[in-house]
Formats: C-alpha cells, sequence, structure tokens
C-alpha cells in the first residue's frame, strides 16, 4: 500500500516519527497511565516537531504535506500511545477551523503559531445537555458594542487542559442559523477549566469541560459571519474529526496486534509456541485482515481528500471500519493473552482501553450508519468535501518540509 497511495516522502516521515514515538514516548507512558492526567511536557515536545502543521500551507509556516502525511503521523504516534495520537489528531481539529473559516488576519495570526507548535488548538462544540445534537446546545454569544459575551460550558474536549486557543461554537438566534463560531484564547478572563477527571484510557491526554463566565471575546475573533458556526463544527467533523480518530484506530489496531503476534510466538504451551495452535492462528489470521482492510479503507479516504475530490462517504466508511475492527482485534487480542492480558505488565490491556475511547467522538458507529444509509438511497445532504475542495486540495510535498 505505501508504493500506492504514499511517497518515498511520506516513509521518510513515517520513520521520523516512529523514531521519535519510540525514544521519547514511549519511556513516559508508564509516567502517563500512573498519573491518569494531562502530559504537558510531551504534548508541547510533539508540537514543536511542527507535525501539528501538517495541513497547514507552507505560506503560513506549514509543512503543506496534506492529510495522508496527517494520518502517518497520527497513526505512528498513536502505534505507541493512543494518549498521544488523540492530542495531536485533536490539536489538527482544531486546526480546521481557522484553515477554512478564518479571516487573512486570523490565518497569519495562528497558522504560524500552531504549526511552529507554539499554540495547540481545539474545537468545542459538545456541551452536558445536547450531547452530540449540535442544534440543541444553549451556550450563548451576546454582541455588546466591539465584543461579544460568551456564557456556558463545553465538554469532552480535546486538548482541554493543555489547549492554548479554543475554538468554539456558541449561539447567538435561533435555529440552525443561529450558531457562530469564536476564537477563544485560554487567558482571556471569564474562561476557566473544569476539573480534570480520570477516564478509562487515553491517560496522558485530556478530554474535558470549558466553562464559559461572562467571557468578553473581540467580534475580530469571530470565524466567518454570524450563522456560519453548524457549518464550522460539520466540516471540522466531517473533513477532520472522522479521518484523524480513523488514524488514532489504525495506529492501535496495529499495535494490537503487533503485541499479540509477539505474545503468541514467545509463549510456549505444550512444547511449542502458542501461535502455532490452529485456533490461535485463526484468530491471527482475522486480525490481520482487519488490520489490512481497515487501513485501506483509511488511506483510500485521505488519498481523495488530498485530491480535493468528494470523499464525505469514504470518511465515514474508514471510521467506522476502523474503530470497529480495532474494538474486535482487541478482543481476540485477550481471548489470546488470557489472564496475562489482564495485568498492566503487558500494554494490551491499555491498547484495548484506549481503543474504545474513539468510538463516540465524530459520530457514534450507529450514526456512520445511517449518513451511509442514506448515501445508499441517494438522501445525502451534499459534500463537506467537495464544497472545501479549493482549501483542502494537496500538491506535492515538499521535501524540505516533510
Amino acid at each position: 500500500m505505501d508504493g500506492y497511495f504514499s511517497s518515498r516522502l511520506h516513509h521518510e516521515l513515517r520513520e521520523t516519527v516512529r523514531d521519535f514515538a519510540e525514544r521519547e514516548v514511549r519511556p513516559r507512558i508508564a509516567e502517563m497511565e500512573e498519573s491518569r492526567t494531562v502530559h504537558h511536557e510531551l504534548s508541547r515536545m510533539i508540537a514543536e516537531q511542527g507535525w501539528l502543521g501538517a495541513t497547514i500551507s507552507q505560506e503560513y509556516g506549514g509543512m503543506g504535506a496534506g492529510h495522508l502525511a496527517k494520518t502517518i503521523i497520527i497513526e505512528e504516534l498513536s502505534r505507541v500511545s493512543g494518549a498521544m495520537g488523540a492530542m495531536v489528531q485533536a490539536s489538527q481539529l482544531g486546526t480546521a477551523k481557522i484553515v477554512h473559516f478564518g479571516s487573512d488576519e486570523q490565518r497569519k495570526t495562528w497558522l504560524p503559531a500552531i504549526a511552529a507548535g507554539d499554540c495547540l488548538p481545539t474545537i468545542a462544540v459538545t456541551e452536558p445537555e445536547s450531547g452530540g445534537h449540535v442544534l440543541g446546545m444553549s451556550a450563548s454569544a451576546v454582541r455588546d458594542g466591539d465584543d461579544y459575551v460568551l456564557n456556558g460550558s463545553k465538554v469532552y474536549v480535546g486538548n482541554s487542559h493543555v489547549g492554548d486557543l479554543h475554538g468554539v461554537v456558541v449561539r447567538t438566534g435561533p435555529g440552525s442559523k443561529g450558531l457562530t463560531a469564536f476564537l477563544v484564547e485560554s487567558d482571556r478572563p471569564g474562561f476557566r477549566t473544569g476539573p480534570q477527571q480520570a477516564a478509562m484510557g487515553l491517560h496522558g491526554f485530556s478530554f474535558g469541560e470549558l466553562i464559559f463566565e461572562n467571557c468578553r471575546v473581540p467580534a475580530s475573533n469571530r470565524l466567518g459571519d454570524e450563522g456560519d458556526g453548524l457549518s464550522v463544527a460539520y466540516s471540522s467533523s466531517v473533513l477532520y474529526g472522522r479521518a484523524n480518530l480513523t488514524a488514532v484506530s489504525l495506529g492501535i489496531h496495529r499495535a494490537i496486534l503487533e503485541e499479540t503476534t509477539r505474545f503468541a510466538t514467545e509463549r510456549i504451551r505444550y512444547g511449542k509456541p502458542l501461535s502455532d495452535l490452529p485456533t490461535v492462528k485463526l484468530k491471527l489470521g482475522q486480525m490481520q485482515s482487519r488490520l489490512m482492510t481497515a487501513r485501506l479503507a483509511a488511506y483510500h479516504a485521505v488519498h481523495l481528500l488530498d485530491q480535493g475530490l468528494s470523499c464525505d462517504a469514504e470518511l465515514m466508511n474508514a471510521k467506522l471500519v476502523n474503530v470497529e475492527s480495532a474494538i474486535d482485534s482487541g478482543r481476540n487480542a485477550m481471548e489470546i493473552h488470557a489472564a496475562a492480558g489482564l495485568f498492566t505488565d503487558r500494554p494490551i490491556e491499555r491498547y484495548v482501553r484506549d481503543a474504545h475511547h474513539i468510538f463516540a467522538p465524530a459520530g457514534t458507529s450507529d450514526i456512520q450508519l445511517l449518513r451511509l444509509a442514506e448515501v445508499a438511497l441517494g438522501q445525502d445532504k451534499g459534500s463537506w468535501s467537495e464544497r472545501l475542495s479549493d482549501v483542502v486540495r494537496t500538491p506535492a510535498p515538499d521535501p524540505l518540509h516533510i
């Protein structure tokens, strides 16, 4: 597949990220698992590599390398640490809103900082009461002279406690045209984060609550026009969220298979490696098949995205296939490990926990299936990838920037 979708430059990028992940990330995993809280130092270290700028054009100091390169970066980090892969994917999601909807001034101000690793962006849409129902949100922004005053809260925000710039979608009026997006700096008065709660997995990554209490934001921080908030939310989720979470699942899936084949080869039963047992071989073969299919779906979708072609359905399918495959292979891995997989001296239980965290964001599997059913029935409501293709289309990457 490398020869079909990717170039020598993509291969070199993969080796660079893998080396970094093994050298800098893996030694810190035990610390992250023990603390179960955001790892500020490692998040900043990864950002400083310039990888958050994968889809930012070279005009703004980014790599200009495209969505396949972004997928490779997230995949290789997630192969070692799902938490750090999630950190990068959340930052990339936060970048999308500025790339597609930011003014010239906003792009000049923020994109170079993101590309250099000096700014970690987020996007905040979900609320405690409305959940995934975007139009049900109640957090508000009221115009007051040259400013807007924001009130309300957002939950499950990736990079909540390490982010510097939050892209927040709030209500400025009724209905679907009453949502507007703003850029809110983390040091702005009236903004704070809620207590960070320990979660099942992705230890080292934060996805918590943002609280706005009479938070005054200048009108120049508005993304697009009033009423563009729904487009900001949906396009970021469709074009970046599904692709990014696909990459996290793909990396975790690879780690599950690699660790399980290692265990089955090294563990001796009845005088032979466990991998010699036909039942174990069948499970390993099933895991290998799933991984190959999932990787093909992932790379195909972002390849189309890089070409500026319509691919909303492919992105939905890639997220669906990769999430479900990783979870299914995680169960197979636990069946092969048996009791040995339950203890923290082996990483397989961490991989399984982390894989479940990718299920809900950017739409659960049921949501992806419902949207795909609309495609099959000819009831889909247009293509975000096609609408924004002029911005998305990526030229051949410059070797000096990969």
